[in-house]
């Protein structure tokens, strides 16, 4: 996580809010030295604070697991469904959306249970314009981290696995979007920010500004945040996991 030092506490503060365009009720806060005047300019230290969004997934706790293990676990669970894979359903009047939340969810609460997790799935049906379905399903309850992991890599991974179990009792491809406490919505507002700010800088300071490395999902909602600007433009520049979003000035 960034941390800023200056002459103070407070100094330092305001210098990680503006760097990170939060405001202090969006950010989570961690003084890790007061720092130290000195005497006559001499023997002195700077402040230094560390500063995250309060949307970035908690650490996982010693009671969960890491990264890796949680992605174990959800691996394990896809297993255990993937069994039933070639069964038949059992509720032939059942449509086929109710019967594709039913498999996702139950897919879902099968990776809880495995990982001592107690939540509550939401789900619900969304339609485009063209009447596609886009099927949500939102975990909510407490201490959730450790299914959304650094850079929701493991909140993606989880998506994916829902995904594949659809495939395998469905036979087709569907659009399952899967949340955790309304994360990729809260996230989604805070790059849309982000995006107007940074762009604004760009455009006053007459400079490219370059935003930190982002995964595909979240460059997109860049791009896409400014694609009707005529006064900047969007680029994606590096290799992998270090591509990031640079916002040009026309």
């Amino acid at each position: 996580m960034p941390e800023f030092e200056a002459r103070t506490v407070k100094e330092a503060i305001d210098k990680g809010l503006k760097a990170l365009e939060l405001t202090a009720e969006e950010a989570i806060i961690e003084v890790l030295d007061e720092g130290r005047s000195g005497v006559f300019g001499m023997g002195g230290r700077p402040a230094r604070v560390r500063i995250s969004p309060k949307e970035e997934a908690k650490a996982p706790s010693a009671a969960t697991s890491s990264l890796d293990d949680s992605l174990e676990e959800a691996s394990s669970a896809l297993d255990d469904v993937a069994e039933l894979a070639e069964e038949p359903s059992q509720e032939s009047s059942i449509n086929e959306e109710e019967r594709i939340l039913e498999i996702v969810t139950d897919f879902l609460q099968g990776l809880l249970d495995r990982m001592g997790l107690t939540a509550t799935i939401e789900s619900f049906v969304l339609r485009d314009e063209g009447g596609e379905p886009t099927y949500r399903l939102n975990i909510v309850g407490d201490d959730l981290g450790i299914l959304i992991g650094r850079r929701a890599e493991t909140l993606e991974s989880i998506q994916y696995l829902a995904r594949l179990v659809v495939n395998q009792r469905i036979h087709r491809w569907h659009r399952i979007e899967v949340d955790v406490e309304n994360y990729k919505r809260r996230r989604e507002q805070s790059l849309q920010r982000l995006a107007r700010n940074m762009a604004d800088r760009a455009v006053h300071e007459g400079r490219t500004v370059v935003l930190e490395p982002m995964p595909p999902r979240e460059r997109r909602l860049i791009h896409l945040a400014l694609r009707d600007r005529d006064d900047v433009r969007t680029e994606s520049i590096g290799e992998g996991n270090e591509r990031k979003v640079t916002i040009i000035p026309l």
